[in-house]
């Protein structure tokens, strides 16, 4: 019986599912994973997450469910093992795999620990940094909040830090370089370890989450002209009103284009940085020769705004393209066959955990809402989706899901506080309202609580700028994806055991 492939899983933080070079860019430079593209792995053009912040979406493409069917979409809602939610790592272990984790977490709850869902977690050490001959960093988050400015000026809700200067030339060291040369040096440790159980690397990266910045040479990489233009709304009125207030929160409205350019630039200097680890992780993959055996996930939890519509960072409950759409790029192992190149088809990140199953020969043993990609490595034409969802937000009084947490910890003048703060609010028009994306190849439709509802013609307008609820010539259209919308739910409501109860009760002896 063959042995498992190794399951590499290359997991950068919101990065938008068109920053790519080989999906036709015009300034983004990702040679690493453009070559990998042209040699060895499928990327799939139009892949979604199903959730546009981070845990709810890490919920999602770790178990294969939707965030409704347990609940998943809160920042402090995570995947419970005594509840009996699983997740891909823990079935992995459980099946014979070796599972090293090092990165975020927005994925467990951190009062259980992480000793259930690998063997190792991943934390440097001085000799680490002694060995790598570089000086540690704080994240980009933290250190001198200078650059910010005035908390009453128009940068100081922007995300926007530039670049980083590190002295002497030196990279940042901040805890992304150091997990992936943590991952480096334990595959060539693994690569002479004695036993013989298959590996399963998560690698969850922070960058390209904003704030804002980079080191060179990345800061300098991106060509400021190239950079494309950005999407604007043509109006405010019959969108989501948590937009329009993170807007008036941000303060950005007077920002030139030319700031903008430089913001969007650096935000590409931040993804060609992770490309550049990623071509790293290639390479210690092929050094010790296990490569060929490896299957290779690269995928984002969610996108960016980057500057679309005047805003920075994301929202719960809305599901523009450059928040949902994100990069999904596999490379099978050798063995699975693969005609490299581009794929069209619509795929979700629950098909993510499927399709790892499907390659590992494991019946995970819960039910799931996946479908394995595999048929597509080779078939260019096969047919996978025929639609995609993507849903957030709460209800009226559902203040448990209001990141109440969040605020408690990032302050009134957080980075965050914008978006938090009308998350917190309890107010007759609640503005974080509940919502549901269901998207075809051609339209877009957002069925909302307590707002109007959004209807997008993306070959007419791409950068979904112009509601067409209300257009009597997109009534059919605008109807059949809100039945669409149904038939989701009623299909995907809820997860049956697959271990039965015993009706009658036993006598205990």
């Amino acid at each position: 019986m063959p042995k498992p492939p190794h399951i590499v899983i290359f997991n950068p933080d919101q990065w938008r599912g068109d920053a790519l070079g080989h999906l036709g860019h015009p300034a983004v430079q990702t040679p690493n994973l453009d070559r990998l593209v042209a040699t060895d792995a499928v990327s799939f053009r139009h892949a979604f997450a199903q959730a546009t912040v981070c845990t709810p979406s890490r919920c999602s493409f770790m178990t294969g469910w939707y965030p409704h069917v347990r609940g998943h979409r809160t920042m402090h809602h995570m995947l419970h093992e005594a509840a009996g939610e699983p997740n891909l790592l823990k079935t992995l272990r459980d099946n014979g795999y070796f599972v090293w984790w090092g990165g975020k977490n927005d994925l467990v709850p951190g009062q259980f620990g992480h000793h259930a869902h690998c063997d190792v977690y991943f934390r440097p050490r001085r000799e680490d940094y002694q060995r790598w001959g570089a000086t540690p960093r704080q994240g980009t988050h933290g250190g001198d909040l200078a650059w910010r400015g005035e908390p009453d000026g128009d940068n100081y809700f922007s995300f926007f830090k530039g670049r980083l200067e590190a002295p002497d030339g030196e990279r940042w060291f901040d805890g992304d370089w150091a997990m992936v040369h943590g991952a480096i040096d334990f595959l060539r440790s693994y690569a002479e370890r004695p036993d013989n159980r298959p590996l399963c690397m998560f690698l969850p990266l922070g960058y390209p989450h904003p704030p804002y910045c980079v080191e060179e040479p990345w800061y300098s990489l991106t060509d400021r002209d190239a950079v494309p233009a950005r999407h604007i709304y043509e109006r405010w009125d019959d969108k989501p009103r948590l937009l329009g207030r993170i807007r008036d929160g941000q303060r950005l409205t007077g920002w030139s284009e030319s700031r903008w350019r430089e913001l969007r630039a650096t935000y590409y200097g931040m993804c060609s940085r992770v490309d550049h680890q990623f071509g790293l992780l290639l390479d210690a993959l092929r050094d010790t020769g296990i490569y060929d055996q490896s299957a290779v996930f690269v995928f984002s939890d969610h996108g960016d705004f980057t500057g679309d519509y005047g805003l920075v960072e994301k929202t719960q409950n809305t599901f523009q393209d450059c928040l949902s759409r994100v990069p999904f790029i596999v490379k099978p192992p050798a063995a699975a066959g693969a005609a490299h190149g581009i794929r069209d088809q619509l795929v979700e990140l629950v098909d993510f955990p499927a399709t790892a199953y499907d390659l590992a020969g494991i019946d995970c043993g819960y039910w799931h809402f996946g479908r394995s990609v595999r048929p597509l490595f080779d078939d260019a034409d096969c047919q996978h989706r025929d639609a995609v969802f993507c849903e957030g937000g709460r209800l009226r009084g559902e203040v448990h899901a209001s990141e109440r947490e969040s605020l408690a910890a990032n302050t009134a003048l957080g980075l965050y506080s914008p978006r938090i703060n009308e998350q917190v609010r309890e107010a007759r028009a609640l503005p974080h309202t509940k919502a549901a994306m269901c998207r075809t190849t051609r339209f877009k439709y957002v069925r909302r609580a307590f707002e109007p509802d959004e209807f997008y013609d993306l070959a007419a307008d791409p950068g979904e700028t112009r509601n067409l609820i209300a257009d009597e010539n997109y009534r059919d259209e605008a109807l059949r994806l809100k039945d669409r919308l149904l038939e989701w739910y009623l299909e995907t409501c809820d997860v049956v055991p697959t271990t039965p109860d015993q009706r009658a009760f036993v006598q205990a002896t």
